[in-house]
């Protein structure tokens, strides 16, 4: 689907397009000839991107990790669409709810190049990637292989898992500052068994903003046998990327993370010939074993977020992704290296531009995070 598809699909699904978009489109179309790189470091630019969010301005918030502010137009779309299902009521479930899900999952693939076939519109990630963790089929002595830095919903799930299974889980301990891709590549080579079932790495460490080499492990893991799920909360929409590029086998992401779709958006992908493969959370109506959408039945749910994650699509497509891309880098490293070097403060997240994105971490010596 290209833009022009997609904005058409917007308008058959009556969501219309504001006028709020035409001042962003005006202000790229006043910079289509300087390079993502080169607009980074435009506070003007940028400073109109800033307008079209409000923000409360009694503290300078820091942590986006958890969820990132919807801009005024995707805000006042998402609440166009409420009264819309408010109005329609049942009318509009029993029509055309699930064709414009599957619109949601187009757009969705689009932007990582995969089939929507692939795709399912979840709740979060750890919806996403416990589907996978508890609906493989799981013997006693299988084994799977996962960091002590990936996300606690995830490694409570595998823990889960071992108590009601008999499975192993084995932890690696990812350095903040690896010396190269190899260093980590081994690193997870070393936790592989002739019993190793899966693999769990983060396309973006959370606590830190490491980039991982995903491609390198998921080349080393496949050459063993062994699957390799992603956790790509904080990767999708901020690190510009393809899956083919990553060849995994599951990848789970937050939508109202650095999409800046509306709170519990969601996706999970699965690989095409992976999908038999998974049992569903809750039984779904009589669909075909290789179908994605029976890995996501949840019942009723408010379809105003499906909806809504079109429009923060659009605003992303408006405004680039690869611009959003070096902005973010840009202002991590634009702190981060000055602080680098100084005593007393530790940088957790690597200075190569390559294994990072807008996330950084920092600590003080002596002091707890929480102080």
């Amino acid at each position: 689907m290209d833009k022009r598809a997609f904005i058409k699909n917007l308008g058959v699904m009556g969501a219309g397009l504001s006028g709020g978009f035409t001042s962003l489109r005006e202000a790229v179309a006043a910079v289509e000839h300087v390079s993502p790189a080169d607009l980074a470091t435009d506070e003007d630019f940028w400073l109109k991107v800033r307008g079209d969010y409000e923000i409360k301005p009694d503290y300078i918030n820091l942590e986006n990790g958890y969820y990132c502010f919807l801009p005024q137009q995707t805000l006042e779309h998402l609440i166009d669409h409420m009264r819309m299902a408010n109005r329609e009521g049942s009318y509009y479930m029993r029509t055309v709810q699930f064709e414009n899900k599957n619109r949601v999952a187009n757009a969705v693939a689009e932007i990582v190049g995969c089939s929507s076939e692939e795709v399912a519109i979840t709740r979060n990630t750890t919806e996403s990637l416990d589907l996978i963790i508890g609906g493989l089929d799981w013997q006693p002595g299988d084994e799977a292989v996962m960091a002590e830095q990936d996300y606690g919903a995830m490694l409570n799930h595998f823990k889960l898992v071992e108590r009601r299974y008999g499975t192993v889980n084995r932890l690696v301990s990812v350095p903040n500052h690896p010396s190269s891709d190899e260093e980590l590549v081994e690193l997870y080579a070393a936790a592989i068994t002739d019993k190793t079932r899966l693999l769990m790495i983060c396309h973006m460490i959370n606590i830190t903003g490491q980039v991982l080499p995903v491609r390198k492990i998921v080349d080393m893991a496949h050459a063993r046998g062994v699957e390799v799920m992603v956790d790509g909360a904080h990767a999708y929409s901020h690190v510009p990327f393809k899956m083919s590029d990553l060849n995994c086998d599951y990848y789970g992401t937050s939508l109202h993370k650095w999409l800046s779709a509306p709170l519990g958006s969601g996706m999970l992908y699965v690989k095409k010939e992976k999908i038999d493969r998974v049992w569903p959370l809750l039984a779904e109506r009589d669909l075909g074993t290789n179908d994605m959408r029976r890995l996501n039945h949840i019942g009723t749910h408010p379809v105003h977020t499906d909806l809504a994650i079109l429009n923060a699509i659009q605003y992303q497509n408006t405004l680039g992704l690869e611009r959003k891309a070096a902005r973010l880098q840009h202002l991590q490293h634009f702190w981060t290296s000055q602080l680098r070097g100084l005593a007393n403060v530790i940088i957790n997240t690597p200075a190569e531009l390559h294994r990072h994105g807008g996330i950084g971490n920092v600590g003080i010596e002596g002091l707890e995070p929480a102080e």
